[in-house]
């Protein structure tokens, strides 16, 4: 028996700022859904609780898989690391047989399997993280020494995202190029490689958003939204409108005007200006501080495993860091109008199963990073060599 399997045996080490933060946000966020979507219910369901009950049997469901996921060692996730990512694929050709993908406003991303509803690009994102760790643990002389090193994983993640372009979902396919470039970066790939493949990444993506008229209507009224308030720049106005009328303390919670008759997803993805207008510029510091305190402990536990030599452990810490910090910046970004209308929820805090559930799963990663992190620089020399 090895030192790993002796952690399991040690009862789990919980991080006291990481839970502080985790459940803050969960529930200024379930508050917050609650608050945008009351109206809602009792508009399209006659019951004002609709969206609120079922945002918080997502939360009870993610926290029960959670738990569960807390339960396997990350040395299992290792080996089934490729295979997950490999039925991520699957996931995502199978959402486009009929009567099994479910299309809404037009996009096809979600399957629909005994009456659930499951978001693909979610559960893909999840994947990437734990696909990408794996890679890098066992391939780290490739990495650094070889440009295919670097390629080929993205040989991968290319089938992933035309297939998400296909949907299309060209917000899940930038954060899963995201998980993989930043993986790589930390696993220590040449500088002058990397910066050339990523530079290569980027030409393609702008290619990509050029392609599609709506998207090119999109960046019009990213730059000038005013100018296009009636039409594609509506959103984005009425989210930058709640921010103004939030001010310093906002209008009190409940007491929003633009989530009622105005602002379009105002529970989902443009969460965050719901929370500007009725909590002001103290509710928005409070949640960007929150976010910032998770990342910047994410990397934390990641450092730490990896001065374990846990790499594995460390580099699912880094991916998570890389996928919550990037997905949280561009939804905050998208809401104040610094970045162009790009729907990606707010990680932990915006309506949605899929989104809510899976991100349950992924701190339930990081806390099982730490847990085995500590249990192993507890032990002693005889502990870890039997």
């Amino acid at each position: 028996m090895n030192g790993r399997t002796n952690l399991q045996k040690q009862k789990f080490h919980f991080d006291p700022l990481l839970v502080a933060v985790t459940v803050s946000l969960l529930f200024i966020g379930y508050v917050m859904v609650a608050s945008s979507s009351l109206h809602l219910g009792l508009e399209l369901k006659q019951d004002s609780f609709h969206y609120p009950a079922k945002q918080l049997a997502h939360i009870v469901l993610g926290l029960g898989l959670a738990a569960g996921v807390t339960r396997i060692p990350m040395e299992s996730w290792e080996k089934i690391g490729p295979g997950l990512f490999i039925a991520g694929l699957f996931l995502l050709v199978i959402v486009f047989i009929p009567g099994l993908g479910v299309r809404v406003n037009g996009a096809l991303r979600w399957l629909s399997i005994g009456g659930i509803r499951i978001q693909v690009s979610e559960v893909v994102k999840l994947f990437a993280v734990i696909y990408m760790a794996g890679y890098v643990t066992r391939h780290q002389d490739n990495l650094q020494g070889s440009s295919y090193g670097i390629i080929k994983p993205l040989l991968l993640f290319s089938v992933a995202c035309v297939l998400l372009l296909r949907e299309p979902d060209y917000g899940s396919a930038v954060v899963i190029m995201m998980i993989a470039m930043g993986a790589m970066f930390l696993g220590g790939a040449r500088l002058a490689q990397f910066i050339s493949l990523l530079s290569v990444l980027v030409v393609l993506g702008v290619i990509v958003a050029l392609k599609e008229d709506y998207r090119i209507a999109r960046l019009l009224s990213f730059i000038d939204p005013f100018k296009y308030q009636q039409k594609e720049g509506y959103q984005l106005t009425q989210a930058l409108i709640a921010f103004g009328r939030g001010e310093w303390l906002g209008v009190g919670l409940g007491s929003g005007i633009q989530k009622l008759f105005y602002l379009p997803e105002a529970h989902t993805d443009f969460l965050f200006s719901v929370i500007g207008e009725e909590l002001g510029l103290l509710g928005v510091v409070t949640v960007i501080v929150l976010y910032t305190l998770l990342i910047w402990r994410t990397f934390t536990v990641a450092v730490a495993a990896e001065q374990e030599g846990q790499r594995f452990s460390a580099f699912v810490a880094y991916g998570l860091g890389v996928w919550l910090g990037f997905q949280s910046f561009v939804n905050m970004g998208v809401n104040m109008g610094i970045l162009p209308t790009k729907g990606l929820t707010l990680p932990l805090m915006s309506y949605g199963g899929s989104s809510m559930i899976v991100m349950c799963c992924a701190l339930a990663l990081l806390f099982k990073v730490h847990s085995e992190t500590v249990a192993l620089n507890v032990q002693t020399p005889k502990e870890r060599s039997t």
